[in-house]
């Protein structure tokens, strides 16, 4: 394995590019503030939170069917969730507690429009749009709105969910139906949330619904068709309203680090880079660069279905002249959800379907990085300032966009460490640090850091078993009832201090809480008039 942690010079390479940055030590904590300005958010998902699954008319969704099924660890399912359907109130309470300006949550289409289509409006679905946002903004907290993050109506998954051309139609109406009625107060939106997830486990590998195994020809295809889908919304939003709203539009992109497991080997190196551009680049590069998909993945795909005449691992969609005219230049702004880090090197994929069949390469982790709940996730922060570079010089060079991180977070076990999160501190700490110094050394725009997530939630297959939370929530208790984790406090502390401004032996002063000074559980729905923070904590 390649040594990481104590290089005093770090050569990045960018595709047949290189560029230079100076680390000074990896491991050389940050003591500085974020610029004046800088935005503290937070996060939440519909489908993960809400609860409310049949209520106020909303429509079935593939997540909903999936949980039905017993699909789901435990048999569990969303029905309930944090049941925030019912708590607006709750939840703005721990906002407010947790000091942060910003609070980035998902839509569910299906509560608006049932169906999926317009036809089918659900005016109590958007009355409790409309109040989450009031409360929000009453108690100085912007609202940033995602229109979707994975919860696909079932009726529209029906007639082929993404694949079916007619998806981009219906969520260009979905898009402009939310704009119309809540861009008064929502003055930024991601479109969609790690749109990559939806390709590799919804139709590629099948792990996630609508469990399609398609890598050969599904998977791109709903990528082709989210990618058009982003851009009708966008162009939706530049033409009828940024003028009388002056919001802003983009998209949410997931992705990891890759680092070549050997530096000094061009192919390792060069798989590193085709890994970036199958996770990343397969989203970015057609907004960002060109309207179209990056030049190394057609190729690549190309040269599998020549060697493979038999069987073709991939079939890439061809996008119309006009339709990369119109995909590219199609975001405000840069939005990145970001984990986790792989050591990958080169390897022959063969005929074999999926990225890394297709791209010739391996990933693997390094066996003293930080493990977490889940298996894909392990704490390696130092990829983050990397990743924040690479699409600094990669995407931004010429169209100069801020880069906001909307999504960064890693999940602890039920029962175990419950409100003792100090392993998420510690990767909080880190990875919020690593964003500082691509700010302040590296030169980066980067403008906002979500911590995912506000509160404990429905985890896709893994049900309740794996906890994002800076708050618990009692998933035993029907009232669902949330309480702060160590980690709450933490964040708190960082946001009024606009980061790391004070001596790094104060920081662990203000995360040791004794359980004794957790505050007494509020009722459900209830919010003391005057209350300002959630607990004040004893430095």
């Amino acid at each position: 394995m390649c040594e990481l942690f104590h290089c005093s010079l770090t050569v990045c390479h960018v595709g047949t590019r290189k560029f230079q940055t100076s680390w000074n030590n990896l491991d050389l904590f940050l003591n500085e503030s974020f610029p004046s300005g800088f935005q503290w958010a937070t996060s939440s998902e519909s489908f993960k939170v809400e609860g409310g699954w049949a209520e106020g008319g909303k429509g079935e969704t593939i997540w909903d069917r999936f949980g039905h099924e017993h699909k789901v660890l435990n048999n569990q399912t969303a029905d309930l969730a944090c049941d925030s359907f019912h708590k607006v109130d709750y939840d703005t309470y721990l906002l407010r507690g947790l000091q942060v300006d910003t609070y980035q949550f998902s839509l569910s289409w299906a509560r608006i429009f049932p169906s999926g289509h317009k036809d089918t409006q659900s005016e109590e679905g958007v009355l409790y749009y409309h109040k989450l946002i009031d409360a929000l903004i009453e108690s100085g907290i912007q609202p940033v709105v995602t229109l979707y993050h994975w919860d696909l109506p079932q009726a529209l998954q029906d007639h082929g969910g993404w694949t079916n051309q007619s998806t981009v139609e219906a969520f260009k109406d979905y898009a402009d139906f939310c704009f119309s009625r809540f861009g008064d107060r929502v003055k930024t939106w991601n479109t969609l949330s790690s749109p990559w997830v939806v390709s590799h486990a919804g139709y590629g590998t099948g792990k996630h619904p609508p469990e399609i195994k398609d890598y050969v020809v599904a998977s791109y295809q709903a990528t082709h068709n989210m990618l058009k889908s982003h851009a009708e919304a966008w162009h939706v939003y530049n033409n009828k309203y940024r003028k009388t709203q002056g919001g802003q539009v983009g998209i949410a992109l997931n992705s990891d680090w890759a680092e070549p497991v050997d530096p000094s080997r061009p192919e390792d190196i060069a798989a590193a880079d085709r890994y970036l551009q199958f996770m990343l680049g397969w989203f970015a590069h057609p907004i960002f660069v060109n309207g179209d998909y990056p030049a190394i993945l057609k190729t690549q795909i190309e040269q599998k279905r020549a060697e493979c005449p038999h069987s073709a691992p991939a079939v890439l969609p061809v996008f119309t002249h006009d339709e990369s005219q119109r995909i590219h230049g199609t975001a405000d702004f840069f939005g990145l959800n970001h984990y986790t880090s792989r050591l990958v090197n080169h390897s022959d994929g063969g005929c074999t379907p999926g990225p890394q069949g297709v791209g010739d390469f391996q990933a693997h982790v390094d066996p003293s990085w930080p493990s977490t709940a889940s298996d894909w996730i392990y704490s390696s922060p130092w990829g983050l300032r990397r990743l924040l570079n690479y699409i600094s010089i990669e995407y931004l060079n010429i169209t100069k966009v801020p880069v906001y991180i909307t999504g960064n977070g890693m999940p602890s076990e039920y029962s175990v460490d419950t409100l003792e999160d100090t392993g998420r501190i510690k990767y909080m700490r880190s990875y919020i640090n690593e964003a500082l110094k691509a700010i302040i050394e590296d030169g980066v725009d980067v403008q906002r850091f979500t911590v995912q997530s506000l509160m404990d939630g429905f985890e896709g297959q893994q049900g309740y078993s794996e906890r994002f939370g800076l708050h618990h929530v009692n998933f035993e208790d029907p009232d669902r009832p949330r309480t702060p984790k160590q980690s709450a406090y933490f964040y708190s502390q960082v946001v009024k201090q606009n980061g790391f401004g004070f001596p790094r032996d104060d920081l662990s002063k203000v995360v040791h809480i004794h359980p004794n000074q957790h505050p007494k559980m509020l009722p459900p729905s209830e919010v003391p008039s005057k209350s300002k923070v959630v607990n004040e904590v004893q430095i």
